[in-house]
């Protein structure tokens, strides 16, 4: 079992930066990484960056491509969004989950952070 809380969220002006973090406990050796999704009101929850626990291999939606670097420290079995360039659009509540392997769906994230707002005013 592996547990996940967010933390970092909050409001932010466009153009301004925002780290989340993600703190793991539990058998995250037993899992390849963590992900980033996030779901703004009346969309679905869209995938937004991922990394592996061992190897460090990182990818990134589109849409956050160039802005959005995500990292580790495993030694805190902690998982870092930074966040810069923000947008209205990048509102939403963000949350973390642990994979088993690389997906972008969030059909394969066995287990989820409780999310932490993201708000950018324009």
């Amino acid at each position: 079992q592996v547990q996940l809380v967010e933390s970092g969220g909050g409001l932010v002006q466009t153009g301004g930066s925002l780290r989340l973090s993600c703190a793991a406990s539990g058998r995250t050796s037993r899992t390849y990484g963590v992900g980033w999704f996030r779901q703004a009101p009346g969309k679905e929850r869209e995938f937004v960056a991922l990394i592996g626990w061992g190897d460090g291999f990182s990818y990134y939606a589109d849409s956050v491509k160039g802005r959005f670097t995500i990292s580790r420290d495993n030694a805190k079995n902690t998982v870092y969004l930074q966040m810069n360039s923000l947008k209205p659009e990048d509102t939403a509540v963000y949350s973390c989950a642990s994979t088993r392997a690389v997906y972008t769906s969030s059909a394969y994230y066995d287990y989820w952070g409780q999310g932490t707002q993201v708000t950018v005013s324009s």
